[in-house]
């Protein structure tokens, strides 16, 4: 064995606590960074990916049974540029009662044999398909508000002949949304009865379809080869996939941001580490270089002392992010279909070797300037730190009322700036990581509230549309009597506040396609809206839009636009902007007053209602159904549930925080551990003076003190800026602004709680090495040089 080797298996030994945080810090550096990258490769393009996976249908076409026939449908299989087809499945819409004779939204229900197929494989998600008369499968998604454990339950199909009852038997998942629920052909012919079904339903692949053009040319081919006026309605993949890859988007920004910190933080934490085995190995350096150690051979030692904990560590690192990967993604394929394992090997290999260069450049820049000192300046130096350093901090901290030993702790320091302020950096991080996280948090919990406000929807009988306010895209009928509606809403118990809505399609002048136009009406219209800047609504002639439309339009909060609705032209003014993702942003809202100037007839088609604190919505939108039955409208509660991507992000907010405040903590712990070593010739005096060990302790605890609270003082700011830029970007990468009520998250009370966690971590680190400089008998520490 080589006198270089043993030199590299004594350090290691040796310095345990440094072999340790080593170790850990790359691990812990590794495992974020592994399970970041791992999720940015796997949030990149996921509905591409289950599009394939199950061959998803670029078109999914709904045909009027009573104009064309089963044959023909199969024909249209032939048309130019259908590389794939499947059906024709018969399908028609019904009302549903779920359990307790709750009313769901009408389901448009498909009859279909089997999950399988050349098109649109539908992925089962709980439960079993379809196969015999009264069982139902439910689709999964945000359309639907399925009740915990559905399958089994007994629901009801009220408007077919004799409201049978159908047991769900499982959920499942289409990638391009051909249906809000499945039975057997059977089934579904013996409920729409002697009638027969009222459409068809196609799905359709093309041998090109990567543009709306595309697509256009694939249906024009299709819509040849049927009788004219056959289609009732058409879906293209694209903008099923437009709105599916609007959340993968905000994991981004938030892990790239997350990478950021955890890299920055394992090179100060690493490199101080290294810095301190260096600077407390002075005098050994000295000894190496006095029998002959070049200080190629020194700095060569020193690298290896280092890389060998962290190879360790990177490997565990390894393992541990791409075990911490599969449950998250499990939730992504869950709301996607995928079958993504998650482990990306080439992430493994770039991370290690990224990491371990990463230590092998932070120990090769410290040990340099050790293997340039001469032997003699070594050997005289050893641990002693430069004469005058923090003299003054000592006379200052003496002044204070407060005992000898806690004023001895807080001016150290003081004494190492260099060290000092590579901890202050990393406990910054360690107090940013959990600001960030919590503002993070809050921000996307407040954009889904943003969503959220209205409790329950009322509509005409059986003309529900599934999403909350504002509208979604299925177009409700008209109410026939909005002002008794009105009465009775108001007048029942539980109700907090209504809007009426009313649509139409107009165009504006300078965007090019047809706008989605919300007329409103009601005492409380502007409570469902989030203004970004600009007012309120105030009367007719004024418009409220989405960032996207300024964009697009090229105008700004006050300027005037030409609306063409029905061919009447009418000017209004921007009075505001608010944050409204209804349409990709490209939906008008305004005084239902301004739309009559078009269409005097318009009236309101559906009305969003907020319940008062304490109110069940269930229990509400049942009574409320009750009192509008004469009125032939209906009303049903709204879907609360969390985003399933909020929940993730949240998931790995929490997570990843948790590592960077552990790796902020190894950092202090460090730290404190070379100071304690560093001067225990020095503990040796104090306490043959007649220090206790609790004033020993005090003394190692205060000496964090400082360091702590500018740590997380800084951490905190830092923290607050990065949350504001993040969710920021997370907006801006699909076109909006956000209002200040996401972006302003943080009371004073809680910026003080973070300020003070910087403290909390220093002195969680220091604890250890403290309990050690405590036990430290005189007689060893005062023969220790």
């Amino acid at each position: 064995m080589s006198a270089l080797t043993q030199v590299v298996r004594s350090g290691v030994g040796r310095r345990r606590v440094q072999t340790i945080v080593i170790g850990l810090v790359v691990m812990i550096a590794v495992t974020s960074a592994v399970l970041g990258g791992s999720l940015m490769v796997a949030s990149h393009g996921p509905f591409d990916r289950a599009f394939k996976q199950q061959q998803g249908a670029h078109l999914t076409a709904q045909f009027n049974a009573g104009t064309v026939t089963e044959a023909q449908l199969a024909a249209s299989a032939s048309a130019a540029g259908v590389a794939a087809s499947a059906g024709p499945f018969a399908t028609a819409q019904f009302a549903l009662a779920g359990p307790g004779g709750n009313p769901v939204p009408p389901l448009n229900i498909v009859g279909r044999a089997d999950a399988g197929g050349t098109v649109d494989r539908v992925v089962i998600v709980d439960g079993r398909w379809a196969t015999g008369p009264g069982e139902i499968v439910l689709a999964t998604g945000d359309g639907l508000r399925l009740p915990p454990k559905v399958i089994g339950q007994q629901w009801k199909v009220t408007d077919a002949p004799g409201s049978p009852s159908v047991t769900v038997v499982g959920t499942a998942r289409s990638v391009s949304q051909t249906g809000d629920a499945w039975t057997t052909p059977e089934q579904l012919a013996a409920w729409t009865g002697a009638d027969g079904p009222r459409t068809y339903q196609m799905l359709y692949r093309f041998t090109a379809a990567e543009t709306a053009e595309q697509v256009q040319t694939g249906r024009t081919a299709v819509e040849a080869t049927i009788p004219a006026g056959a289609v009732a309605s058409a879906q293209s993949w694209l903008d099923v996939r437009r709105e599916a890859t609007g959340d993968t988007v905000l994991l981004v920004p938030f892990l790239i941001a997350f990478g950021v910190l955890g890299v920055v933080m394992a090179v100060l934490i690493i490199g101080n580490v290294v810095a301190g085995a260096v600077s407390t190995a002075t005098r050994r350096i000295g000894i190496l270089k006095a029998l002959g150690f070049t200080p190629a051979q020194v700095v060569r030692t020193y690298v290896v002392q280092a890389l060998i904990p962290a190879t360790v560590g990177a490997v565990l690192g390894a393992v541990a992010g791409n075990l911490l990967t599969l449950p998250i993604l499990a939730q992504t394929n869950r709301i996607y279909g995928t079958n993504d394992s998650g482990v990306a090997l080439w992430v493994d290999a770039v991370v290690v070797g990224g990491a371990l260069a990463m230590v092998a450049v932070t120990a090769l820049a410290a040990s340099a300037r050790a293997g340039r000192l001469r032997s003699v300046d070594a050997l005289a130096v050893g641990r002693t730190p430069r004469p005058g350093r923090g003299q003054w901090a000592a006379r200052l901290t003496g002044r204070l009322p407060i005992s000898r030993p806690v004023t001895l702790g807080l001016a150290h320091p003081f004494a190492r700036p260099v060290r000092t302020i590579s901890i202050v950096a990393a406990i910054a991080f360690g107090a940013a990581a959990v600001t960030f996280a919590v503002g993070l948090g809050t921000s996307l919990n407040r954009v889904q509230e943003v969503e959220d406000i209205a409790d329950v929807q009322v509509g005409m009988a059986h003309h529900f549309e599934a999403g909350g306010p504002p509208p979604g895209p299925q177009r409700p009928q008209p109410l026939d009597d909005p002002a008794a509606i009105e009465k009775v809403i108001a007048a029942q118990a539980g109700t907090g506040g209504y809007m009426g809505v009313a649509r139409s399609e107009i165009t504006a002048v300078g965007i090019t396609g047809k706008l989605d136009a919300v007329g409103v009406t009601g005492p409380d219209s502007a409570r469902y809206y989030k203004m970004v800047s600009g007012s309120w609504l105030s009367g007719p002639g004024q418009i409220i839009v989405s960032t996207p439309f300024l964009t697009a339009a090229g105008k700004e909060v006050g300027d005037s636009i030409v609306l063409t609705d029905d061919g009447v032209d009418i000017t209004v003014k921007i009075v505001g902007e608010v944050f409204n993702v209804d349409n990709d942003g490209m939906q008008v809202v305004t005084d239902i007053a301004t739309l009559r100037q078009a269409e005097p007839e318009l009236a309101p088609m559906t009305y969003y209602v907020t319940t008062r604190s304490g109110t069940d919505a269930g229990s509400y939108a049942q009574a409320l159904s009750t009192a509008l039955t004469s009125l032939s409208a209906d009303a049903n509660p709204l879907n609360h549930e969390p985003d399933e991507m909020i929940i993730i992000i949240n998931a790995l907010t929490g997570l990843l925080s948790l590592m960077l405040m552990v790796v902020a903590g190894l950092g202090v712990m460090n730290t404190v551990v070379l100071e304690t070593r560093e001067r225990v010739h020095d503990l040796g005096v104090h306490k043959a003076l007649g220090m206790s060990p609790r004033q020993t302790t005090a003394m190692v605890i205060a000496s964090v003190v400082v360091t702590g609270l500018v740590g997380g003082a800084a951490g905190t700011a830092v923290g607050v800026l990065l949350q504001r830029t993040v969710i920021t970007e997370m907006a801006s990468s699909v076109g909006f602004r956000l209002p200040d009520s996401v972006l302003d998250v943080y009371s004073s009370a809680e910026l003080l709680f973070f300020g003070l966690a910087g403290l909390v971590i220093a002195v969680v680190g220091a604890l250890l090495p403290a309990g050690w400089a405590a036990k430290t008998r005189v007689a060893v520490a005062l023969r220790t040089e």
